[in-house]
């Protein structure tokens, strides 16, 4: 076991500053170095955290060091597929930004090089560590809402009115479509509180006024393996600060957010009681728990445990996302996760 594990980030953009403050932050990592698509880019983040690390001139001369152990694949969408396989071919355990990948082909080519590889992985779907989040999921566990029988999540970001059309994240190609650009964060966090979906229907609309070559809005209905139900939405057109919404409801109470009505704790509730706590209701990183996500990773890696989400369970929310992204593309028409 290292002492402290060698991490590295592949990408300098905006999340990769919280990935990297994760890892100055664990006692039990440090950064050896980090590369990305300009020099100037990467010698921003080690300039603006004061840094002591290589800045290698490529991803391969990245992978290539042994000092490095852990890589934080921080990338655009259409990339993250390849470069968390050239890390898990080169032996390193990954940190893979979301979504896991943008069509079948590549997600097949993961999950077969992650598991042949061996190596440990945390899929950044950083809002199952949201105070919200956790303190629902435990009060599931406790039986407080009884058995789950409906969720309903929307990942509502108006993205549209800030990004130019020239962005990547406009390019489908790219990006993929609006499930899994953003709202892959919503169908993951349907899939943390009700287990694996059986099929999905879902139908778009898209504003062509913004440039982007999707559609920018996407709404779901999931029938789950449990036989619960659900709905999620991934809008990137809507005109309102940014709002991440998660409602589960149970044969004994239902969470509405950081609201709760549960008849087994309280038996003579009266109305909702809100629970003191942050909730996942802002679209800045700088907001999310990547501190949580980091340290579960090296908790794991210490203890020789998979981490919870993985690459192989991020794959199945990306998987979910294409195909609704299929249903929408054909009507509306039911279609089943591959």
């Amino acid at each position: 076991m290292s002492e402290q594990y060698g991490a590295a980030i592949n990408a300098c953009g905006w999340v990769a500053y919280e990935h990297a403050r994760a890892y100055l932050a664990n006692p039990h990592t440090r950064i050896v170095g980090v590369t990305s698509r300009t020099r100037s880019s990467a010698e921003k983040l080690v300039a603006e955290l004061g840094l002591d690390c290589r800045i290698y001139p490529s991803y391969e001369e990245l992978l290539a060091d042994d000092e490095v152990e852990i890589v934080s694949v921080t990338t655009p969408n259409f990339l993250h597929a390849s470069d968390a396989i050239a890390a898990a071919q080169a032996g390193k355990h990954i940190a893979l930004e979301k979504p896991a990948g943008i069509n079948e082909e590549e997600l097949d080519e993961l999950a077969a090089a992650v598991a042949k590889a061996g190596v440990k992985s945390v899929m950044s779907y950083v809002l199952r560590w949201n105070q919200q989040v956790v303190n629902v999921k435990n009060l599931v566990a406790r039986g407080a809402l009884g058995e789950p029988f409906y969720c309903e999540t929307d990942y509502w970001h108006g993205v549209g009115s800030v990004i130019r059309a020239d962005r990547w994240i406009a390019k489908q190609e790219l990006a993929g479509s609006a499930m899994l650009t953003g709202g892959c964060h919503a169908v993951d966090m349907a899939r943390n509180f009700m287990g694996e979906v059986a099929r999905v229907t879902a139908h778009s609309h898209n504003n062509p006024s913004l440039g982007f070559e999707y559609d920018t809005a996407t709404v779901c209905t999931f029938e789950y393996e449990s036989g619960a139900i659900g709905k999620t939405s991934s809008i990137l057109e809507i005109v309102a600060p940014y709002r991440f919404n998660v409602i589960l409801m149970g044969s004994e109470g239902t969470a509405l957010g950081n609201q709760l009505y549960s008849r087994v704790l309280m038996p003579e509730q009266q109305d909702y009681a809100e629970i003191p706590c942050i909730t996942p209701n802002s679209g800045d990183v700088a907001h999310h728990p990547f501190q949580q996500e980091i340290d579960h990773l090296v908790e794991c890696l210490r203890a020789g445990r998979d981490c919870v989400p993985d690459i192989a369970d991020g794959i199945r929310t990306s998987r979910v996302c294409l195909a609704a992204d299929r249903s929408a593309a054909n009507g509306g028409r039911p279609e089943e996760p591959r």
